[in-house]
């Protein structure tokens, strides 16, 4: 296997550049465990906190060195979620969509890693602020939540705005990357991994139904789209300024651009919508991937994509 050192692998004592992103619902502890077991790091998705839930997965690691993601806006609400998670030793803690102030000593003094995803340059001046031991530049091209930067201008940006005012912290692209091209391509704009999400949903591991699953392997780039309307039928506050990237479809198609009627309908069609994502179904709930599904044509096992992505990077950078 080529090898692709980079201040990330050195860092974290990593065999490849990839980070797993911690995907609510779909990042459980065998598909965090199997990336990191292929060289990566793999985090576990916290996503909206069940204490229960992060135990079992941790257990279903079964002791790989793993870290663990949450919802900084939702952690803020049981910050004891935190303390409990930190008794498992995660390697890294990754806070996203919200200020990770409250959290940060308390992840240094546990001696895990801090990660803060960002989805603009202020956040990024937040996350070093606050001592983050890596920051990851997330692109609007990435599934699930996020913003409005591209990852082609948003990661060199940081990258230039790091090595001036914080050069030792790690930077991690994110948003579209799902193959050794992307992986590459990250490098080259200055990044020092990837945080890839959508290609590692696309696992035997993740913690996804088979019809939904199927529905990737359907769709092309064109086929997702930004919304809030998965949050309001679930009744989530999130924060203003973000959206979700999910696959254009009948739930969309019916309520995108009619946020407020599903608003004034959400106690009929709330329960509708958890029935279906319960059920599996493709078509009348929210399916989370990005912008990458159009160069995704196979359900693989998660190692199998990491070490792909590492050897197909390698030789386009001439390392293989």
């Amino acid at each position: 296997m080529p090898t692709l050192a980079t201040r990330l692998t050195r860092a974290l004592g990593l065999r490849h550049p990839i980070v797993s992103a911690p995907m609510a619902f779909a990042a459980g502890g065998a598909l965090a465990a199997a990336v990191s077991r292929a060289g990566g790091l793999g985090l576990i998705g916290g996503g909206y906190g069940d204490p229960a839930w992060l135990d079992e997965q941790f257990r279903a690691a079964q002791g790989e060195r793993v870290g663990v993601g949450f919802i900084t806006w939702s952690l803020r609400k049981s910050p004891s979620l935190l303390t409990d998670v930190l008794k498992h030793r995660p390697a890294a803690v990754m806070l996203s969509f919200g200020d990770p102030r409250p959290f940060a000593d308390e992840i240094r003094a546990a001696g895990a890693k801090l990660i803060c995803q960002c989805q603009d340059m202020a956040h990024v001046m937040d996350a070093i602020e606050v001592g983050a031991d890596v920051v990851v530049a997330q692109g609007s091209e990435a599934g699930g939540h996020g913003a409005l930067r591209g990852t082609l201008s948003f990661v060199p940006e940081a990258a230039d705005w790091l090595a001036v005012h914080a050069p030792d912290t790690l930077l991690l692209a994110a948003g579209g990357i799902a193959d050794g091209r992307g992986l590459a391509a990250a490098l080259v704009l200055g990044a020092d991994g990837a945080l890839v999400g959508t290609r590692l949903w696309a696992s035997r591991e993740a913690l996804v139904a088979e019809r939904h699953h199927g529905a990737i392997l359907e769709t092309d780039g064109d086929g997702t789209l930004r919304t809030t309307v998965p949050d309001i039928a679930r009744q989530l506050a999130w924060p203003r300024g973000f959206t979700a990237r999910v696959r254009r479809n009948a739930f969309t198609e019916r309520w995108h651009g009619r946020e407020a009627e599903l608003e004034r309908q959400v106690a009929v069609e709330g329960p509708k919508y958890r029935q279906a994502f319960a059920a599996g179904d493709p078509d009348n709930t929210a399916v989370w991937f990005g912008e990458a599904a159009g160069i995704i044509h196979t359900i693989e096992p998660a190692g199998a994509i990491v070490e792909r992505m590492a050897e197909e990077a390698a030789q386009r950078l001439g390392r293989g």
